[in-house]
């Protein structure tokens, strides 16, 4: 008598898989309803995740970290591709270039010097328009593993923001880079021959200012989690700047946080300014100057010691104690994402107006008003037949025989007016490029930074050295 084994069916299995092959669906509704299903997870996963940032609860900062590094990659990936395709560069208003305008009669005289996008230098020219001398130094030429920027952009992505000639032809330097969070690299000083002095690998940016004593003051910034109660606007992670006080010889003496400074102040209700686009850069500190005893004379609300701070995202100029660790005095105005704030010595301020200037001839305007009534007592600003315009970046600087040289960064010019409005010198970055996406435009590096130096307050033997180098490039 025979017998039969059972045996249970066996799952089908797609040849090469060692998965079963699931059968096809039966119906129209089996066919929508897996699609249906993760469209249903996918609204769910987006309510969840929507619900969870807008209630502020866990993993609403992880999730918000996520975001803000995946943001940063997108955006170093974007401006790494090409530094001419950077914010450094911008297009070419004019074809002119150097020296286009100058009224010996009327021009402050001396040496102008200025830096560029075009990298990590500082030119040094005649009113001629003359180069008469240089200094160069690459950040990889500094840069160490104790910096915090662990990966550092190339070198043809970074340049000097900023840089202070001193009387012996030393130089100290900012270095920024594109395509970066945070952007501010360090800072070095060099001597005559570009060899480094020192340097100081904290995050500066922007600015510096130096004091009688020789000491060093300048801007660094960093990414922090320090919440405040009462400023749930000022979420976290959040770009923070410090003003650090750095000795003669570069080493860090004190550092002080100045977003604590300002909520820890009369004054902190002005954070309740803070714009939807900064993403996370709340104030953005851009300039630094030391009150010396001068200063202190005219100003009734500030002492010797303590620094004039301007802060781009709120519209505010301010002075710091660093001493109480404390924002002591602070002023909002007519003017919008200004820059270069300087005292002058009647007491007024001065500084760049980059876009709150409202009728013709571009955006910006430099301004000097009475800081205790905030009334405008004097102002430049461009027509239609003379436009300027710089949106970011820009400076000023008023000069010994009542001129104001003006740093128009976005337009790579430099040029001195008048008190009565009159341009008496100009000069056009001379340095060209060609967009890399673009090949039909000219495009030309911004000048961040420039200033007249005097020949007569530089020590002898450079002054002299300056007058020979001059002499030799005019018969060249």
């Amino acid at each position: 008598m025979s017998s039969q084994t059972a045996t249970q069916p066996q799952d089908r299995k797609t040849p090469g898989s060692a998965y079963p092959h699931r059968p096809e669906p039966s119906s129209l509704i089996d066919r929508i309803a897996f699609p249906a299903f993760i469209v249903a997870l996918l609204f769910l996963s987006f309510l969840g995740g929507a619900f969870v940032m807008l209630s502020n609860v866990f993993p609403a900062g992880k999730l918000s970290d996520a975001y803000r590094g995946g943001e940063a990659l997108v955006a170093k990936m974007q401006q790494s591709r090409n530094p001419l395709a950077s914010d450094f560069w911008a297009p070419e208003r004019r074809p002119e270039e150097g020296v286009t305008i100058h009224n010996p009669a009327e021009a402050y005289p001396g040496y102008t010097l200025y830096t560029s996008g075009h990298g990590s230098e500082a030119l040094l020219f005649s009113m001629d328009g003359l180069l008469v001398h240089s200094w160069q130094l690459p950040y990889s030429a500094i840069w160490s593993e104790e910096s915090p920027v662990e990966k550092p952009q190339p070198d043809e992505f970074q340049y000097w923001r900023k840089a202070m000639m001193l009387p012996n032809g030393d130089l100290l330097a900012i270095f920024v880079a594109t395509g970066d969070t945070p952007w501010g690299y360090g800072m070095v000083k060099l001597d005559r021959d570009s060899n480094v002095i020192w340097s100081y690998l904290g995050q500066t940016h922007h600015d510096l200012d130096v004091a009688a004593d020789g000491r060093v003051y300048t801007l660094i910034h960093q990414m922090r989690n320090k919440t405040f109660d009462g400023f749930p606007q000022l979420t976290v992670p959040r770009l923070d700047d410090f003003v650090v006080v750095l000795s003669p010889d570069g080493k860090e003496e004190k550092r002080v946080s100045i977003l604590d400074a300002l909520v820890n102040s009369d004054y902190a209700r002005l954070l309740d300014r803070v714009t939807w686009f900064n993403k996370h850069d709340f104030i953005h500190t851009n300039n630094i100057d030391v009150i010396d005893a001068q200063d202190a004379a005219v100003l009734p609300f500030a002492k010797e010691g303590q620094v004039l701070l301007s802060f781009r995202d709120i519209d505010t100029i301010a002075v710091l104690d660093l001493e109480q660790e404390k924002i002591v005095w602070a002023l909002r105005g007519t003017w919008l994402g200004q820059h270069d704030p300087d005292v002058l010595p009647n007491g007024n301020i001065l500084l760049f107006d980059n876009v709150g200037n409202f009728g013709p001839g571009g955006r910006s305007r430099v301004i000097e008003i009475d800081p205790l009534s905030a009334e405008e007592v004097w102002r430049y600003a461009g027509s239609a037949e003379q436009p300027f315009e710089s949106n970011v970046r820009a400076a000023q600087q008023r000069l010994p025989n009542g001129n104001t040289l003006i740093t128009e960064s976005t337009g790579g010019r430099l040029f001195e007016v008048t008190d009565d409005g009159r341009i008496v010198w100009e000069f056009i970055n001379p340095i060209r490029a060609r967009h890399p996406e673009r090949p039909d435009e000219v495009i030309v590096p911004v000048v961040s930074w420039g200033q007249r130096i005097a020949a007569d307050g530089l020590d002898t033997d450079f002054r002299e050295d300056l007058s020979r180098q001059e002499q030799e490039r005019s018969v060249q």
